[in-house]
């Protein structure tokens, strides 16, 4: 992805008006008894945005068109904030250490890549945060939270690396502000400005980038 992405955010002031969230893919068979057999395709979702309603003023229009411009339309990725989902908490939280759990020392690892995890009881599911805010993320071990220059965490890649390793059988949690990666869906802009400046919303589709 380092080739094909550019480390940058998409304008705030418009992703935070968008509309999106995740998608499954899932083959769904009806038997001719009337049962279902159901199949998930995907082992992880993927999350789709329109960043048009977000755009509410030739201005933004404008920045948006320069953003676009800029990453040759679909060729590169880029940052993505989810104001829904941009967390390791709830929305209007202020993440901390122990959010999320993120692994388990053994006495020799070091590295210890994010996740966050969906549900708890049923069949929980754990995706990987590869995008987090420089700055943003903390740490804990067995929820004690180390002191600092003990751990660094690369933000293009979401992995804490730690000087020393946990032990065998602690608990090692985090807690971040994260982007999602994505790219334009399209490599044609179109806006009607008549229309733009009449109340119609530009569709602008961004899908996130996998792997």
């Amino acid at each position: 992805m380092p080739d094909d992405f550019h480390d940058i955010r998409f304008p705030l002031d418009v992703a935070l008006a968008a509309s999106g969230g995740p998608e499954w893919r899932t083959d769904v068979v009806t038997l001719g008894s009337g049962h279902e057999h159901r199949n998930a395709r995907w082992a992880h979702s993927l999350r789709r945005y329109d960043a048009g309603y977000g755009v509410k003023s030739l201005d933004a229009l404008a920045a948006v068109l320069t953003f676009f411009e800029e990453r040759r339309g679909r060729l590169f990725g880029f940052r993505w904030h989810d104001r829904l989902d941009g967390k390791s908490c709830a929305p209007s939280l202020t993440p901390q250490p122990t959010d999320q759990v993120i692994g388990q020392g053994d006495g020799a690892r070091l590295a210890f890549p994010l996740v966050k995890t969906y549900g708890a009881v049923h069949d929980p599911y754990v995706r990987r945060i590869t995008k987090p805010v420089a700055g943003s993320v903390r740490v804990a071990i067995d929820g004690v939270e180390p002191s600092a220059g003990t751990f660094t965490c690369d933000a293009a890649s979401g992995v804490v690396t730690f000087a020393t390793p946990p032990a065998a059988g602690q608990v090692v949690t985090a807690g971040y502000v994260f982007d999602v990666p994505v790219r334009f869906d399209i490599d044609r802009l179109e806006v009607d400005l008549a229309a733009f400046t009449a109340g119609s919303i530009p569709k602008i589709p961004l899908v996130e980038l996998s792997g």
